[in-house]
């Protein structure tokens, strides 16, 4: 399910995913919130942005 996009960034929040569509110049995330999985993660290479959403400008 897609999530709301903001006008401005999340404060705090740094995505370098340039094929989300809610990434924003300068490494920002646009998403009225975000969702991290996997609930029993050990380490970040276990965990996944639930939120992406592929940009489809072309």
């Amino acid at each position: 399910m897609k999530a709301n996009k903001n006008n401005s960034p999340i404060e705090g929040v740094k995505c370098v995913v340039n094929t989300c569509s809610y990434h924003m110049t300068g490494d920002y995330c646009t998403a009225e919130k975000i969702e991290i999985q996997h609930r029993n993660a050990s380490s970040s290479q276990e965990t996944d942005c639930a939120t992406f959403y592929p940009n489809t400008k072309g």
